[in-house]
């Protein structure tokens, strides 16, 4: 009561005007009000907790137990289960599939066309755009290609065993049409502002289409749930997890550092970035990390050629574990599980975030860009996550309980090989997460426009790195529940329009492919395959 008399004083206070203005407010920024009142809703009765707690670990130890209990909670929700299966990952994986079939099997017949479209074959420069199709792929694998290659597959592997490893390829295979799907979806639907730039993603193909099919509500829903689960995507699995295991390979080389003190140092890196912007650092950055990556695949395939004998074994192990009912991580359902979630976070085909980059891409045909995009899963996860599951597997080192999670275990497995390898890995890993952790921010802050406007982007971005600090203090456990739970839920509105909108797609691609067969399409002379080719080793 003495709440409700206090609200009643303050509000007799305030003059017919002041109410007036204050309902205005009410009524434009309702959307950040309901936005803050769910992560109080969650956030208080953890922090109460925590406080109740004897504070053993002090400030860090409080934040960890803060955002274990809010983790918590959201796993309840987000991922009940159906006969031992999450609905998430069934949704996903039934996704997958079905796109695959109702594309007729794009994934196998569109990859030599896809090869084509990258080398420039088919660029037109005068086309709308930004960027090109090599610059729109290039972009968004440094989004995809990084930790989830690294630490993910040695997770999947940990968790479900080497088992893991093959529905974690499968689950790219026939993600790659779900990329194709809406990629493609994000170029039909693209808004061009008057200035050129592209406004692009599921935000926009699910509201716009569907708003001209009748279902308008439905698609403002989606759009916003969309664009929400984004933002906290970004937090998750674009921002904490890659602070989290970047820390904990850096750690594995320079034991003696803090954990505090590396989140400060990394935060403050990306706070000049995205809120200071000095792009230098991400430019440099931009350089070194497909240099990393060349490293990185050259390393794997040193042991892997090291020790060809050990691959027929380690394949054999990978197929036994995939199809034993003694299998760790809850048998073959929690194989699977294991398996699917790590494809997903690897490569997040049908999650969405990667439609945001390759709406930007310059051409005038939308499933084109497609084809180029469901190169992704086949890079990211049936080739550089089996070159790492190959050398955890034949290394041995998984069997080894006492290892650490994550990248600890992939560093210890290059380490048996290579013993001084571990600390390029760090560098690597670090120069991964930096990379990933910028173009998130990207995602994060066009979802976050999207529902609040432009004038609030600065409160994103503080927020953005504020969740740098907490990924590189809280224990991998939460950070890895967390970042699935937001990254996989995304998948819930952009497949939902996916679905809704395959038939649109499906015709379009049956004129496409009618008319490539026939020679209807038309290619470029070699003065313009020329300038894309500087273009791309410009933008290398």
């Amino acid at each position: 009561m003495n709440f409700i008399n206090n609200v009643q004083n303050f509000t007799g206070k305030l003059k017919p005007i002041q109410l007036v203005q204050l309902s205005k407010l009410l009524q434009k920024k309702w959307r950040l009000f309901l936005a803050l009142g769910i992560v109080l809703s969650f956030a208080i009765p953890n922090i109460a907790l925590a406080a109740e707690e004897e504070a053993s670990g002090g400030f860090i130890g409080a934040i960890d137990r803060v955002f274990s209990g809010l983790v918590a909670v959201l796993n309840e929700v987000l991922f009940f289960e159906i006969a031992g299966f999450p609905l998430i990952v069934l949704w996903l994986i039934c996704g997958s599939i079905f796109f695959t079939v109702r594309m007729g099997f794009i994934n196998i017949r569109g990859f030599k066309h896809a090869i084509d479209i990258v080398r420039g074959k088919y660029d037109d420069p005068d086309d709308d755009g930004e960027v090109s199709h090599f610059q729109a792929l290039a972009t968004a694998l440094s989004g995809t290609v990084g930790l989830g290659n690294i630490a993910g597959v040695a997770i999947a592997v940990q968790t479900g065993g080497p088992g893991a490893v093959l529905w974690m390829t499968l689950g790219g295979f026939f993600g790659m049409s779900s990329k194709f799907t809406e990629c493609t979806l994000a170029q039909k639907y693209r808004r061009v502002k008057a200035d050129g730039s592209v406004a692009g993603g599921p935000m926009y193909y699910i509201s716009r289409p569907l708003s001209n099919m009748g279902l308008r509500p439905l698609g403002k829903a989606l759009s916003a749930l969309f664009a929400i689960l984004c933002i906290g995507g970004s937090f998750g699995g674009g921002n904490m997890f890659q602070a989290n295991q970047s820390y904990v390979a850096v750690a594995n080389v320079v034991p003696n550092i803090p954990s505090w003190l590396f989140g400060i140092l990394v935060a403050a890196l990306v706070g000049v970035v995205i809120i200071g912007g000095i792009s230098r650092i991400a430019s440099i950055t931009g350089k070194l990390v497909p240099l990393m990556a060349v490293i990185y695949v050259i390393a794997c395939l040193w042991i892997i050629l090291s020790n060809l004998t050990e691959i027929p074994s380690a394949i054999a192990t990978i197929f036994t574990g995939a199809f034993s009912p003694q299998a760790v991580g809850g048998g073959v359902v929690g194989v699977m599980v294991q398996g699917i979630r790590r494809s997903a976070f690897s490569n997040e085909a049908g999650v969405g975030s990667a439609a945001i980059a390759h709406s930007a891409a310059r051409t005038d045909e939308p499933l084109r860009e497609g084809i180029v995009a469901l190169l992704e899963p086949l890079i990211d996860t049936i080739v550089i996550c089996n070159m790492t599951a190959l050398v955890i597997i034949i290394t041995g080192t998984y069997q080894d309980t006492s290892i650490g999670d994550g990248v600890l275990l992939t560093s210890r497995s290059f380490a048996t090989v290579v013993g001084w390898f571990p600390s390029i890995l760090a560098i690597a890993v670090a120069l991964f997460a930096f990379s990933t952790m910028i173009s998130w921010s990207y995602y994060g802050e066009r979802a976050w426009e999207y529902l609040f406007g432009n004038n609030s982007i600065l409160v994103y971005k503080g927020l953005f790195v504020f969740c740098v600090f907490v990924g590189s203090v809280v224990n991998l456990g939460a950070v890895l529940d967390f970042s699935d739970m937001m990254i996989l839920a995304m998948s819930i509105p952009n497949l939902i329009g996916c679905y809704l909108l395959s038939g649109v797609i499906a015709s379009d691609l049956q004129d496409y492919m009618q008319r490539l067969s026939s020679g209807q399409m038309p290619t470029y002379d070699d003065e313009v395959a020329s300038r894309s080719a500087q273009e791309e080793a410009t933008f290398r």
